[in-house]
C-alpha cells in the first residue's frame, strides 16, 4: 500500500503553555519564526504525502485555512475531537478519511531534522515489512523515565521488531530506544481502536494499542537518521527554538550579541 495520507492531531489544549495557548494555538507558535506545524507539513510533503487530516477541536478551526494557503499542493481534511480522550481517540476520529488505507501519523511535539524525511524513512520500512512502524531514537538512561521505551529484537540495519512498549519506566528500562511521535498505522490498528482498545488512566493511548500488536510480533521500529527536536514542554520548545534560530546567521549574531551584553 502506498502511504499518501497523514493524520496530525492538533486538538490538545496546550496546557503546559498556558496562558499563551489560550490565545495562540500551539501548532502555530513560532520556532525560528516559522509555525510548529509548518515543519511537520514540510516533512509530510517531502515524504510523498498528498493528503493531510487535521484532528482539531471546536472553536479552533481557522488553522486549516492558514495552512491551505501555505501548502496549495496538499489536500486538507479536518475532523473535530469532541472530548479529550487520548491520542488514540484523536487518531480514531480520522478513520472516515483514512478509508481502510495505511497512513502516517505525526504529533505536533516532535520535529526531526534529517537528510531523508523521518516519515519517508518509516514509509520505506513499511514497504518491506507491511506492518505498523514507529519512529525510535536513543536517549540517555537518565531521561528514559519520560518516554515510552521499547523491548526489541534486531531485524536488520536500523530496523527492530518491537516486543513490548514500557511507558515511562522508573527503572530497568528494556532498552534506551524511545518512541518518537511519528508512526505508520495499518487498518488493524484502527480496527482495535474502534472496537475494544486498551485504556490507560481512562484514555485511549496509541502506545497501548501498539503494545497489543507487539505481543504478536507484528510491530516494527525504525531508529531513524536525524536530530530529534522536541516541543512538548516550555523547556524543550525553548531549546528547539534556540537551536533552529542559531542556524540562521542573522539570528545567531543577534543571540551572541545579546548573551554577551547579559
Amino acid at each position: 500500500m502506498e502511504i499518501k495520507k497523514i493524520i496530525i492531531p492538533i486538538a490538545g489544549l496546550g496546557t503546559r503553555f498556558k496562558p499563551l495557548s489560550n490565545v495562540v494555538p500551539k501548532e502555530v507558535m513560532p520556532l525560528a519564526f516559522k509555525p510548529v506545524l509548518q515543519y511537520i507539513l514540510e516533512e509530510a510533503r517531502d515524504s510523498g504525502i498528498n493528503e493531510v487530516i487535521l484532528v482539531n477541536r471546536k472553536n479552533k478551526t481557522k488553522t486549516i485555512d492558514f495552512f491551505k494557503e501555505l501548502f496549495p499542493d496538499l489536500i486538507f481534511r479536518e475532523v473535530i475531537q469532541k472530548e479529550q480522550l487520548g491520542d488514540g481517540d484523536a487518531v480514531l476520529q480520522a478513520r472516515k478519511y483514512v478509508r481502510g488505507d495505511a497512513c502516517a501519523v505525526s504529533f505536533n511535539d516532535d520535529i526531526v531534522e534529517s537528510k531523508v524525511p523521518c516519515i519517508l524513512q518509516l514509509i520505506q520500512a513499511f514497504k518491506k515489512y507491511n506492518a505498523p512502524i514507529v519512529a525510535l531514537h536513543r536517549v540517555p538512561d537518565e531521561k528514559l523515565s519520560s518516554y515510552g521505551v521499547v523491548r526489541v529484537e534486531k531485524a536488520e540495519g536500523n530496523v527492530y521488531r518491537i516486543r513490548e512498549i514500557v511507558e515511562k519506566p522508573d527503572k530497568d528500562a528494556p532498552s534506551n530506544l524511545a518512541i518518537v511521535g511519528k508512526y505508520i498505522l495499518t487498518p488493524k490498528v484502527f480496527e482495535i481502536l474502534g472496537s475494544n482498545p486498551p485504556k490507560m488512566k481512562g484514555e485511549v493511548r496509541i502506545s497501548g494499542v501498539l503494545n497489543e500488536i507487539a505481543k504478536n510480533g507484528e510491530l516494527y521500529g525504525v531508529e531513524f537518521e536525524g536530530k530529534w527536536l522536541e516541543c512538548g514542554t516550555k523547556k524543550t520548545c525553548f531549546q528547539t527554538n534556540l537551536y533552529l534560530s542559531m542556524k540562521e546567521e542573522e539570528f545567531k549574531k543577534a543571540a551572541e550579541e545579546t548573551l554577551k551584553n547579559i
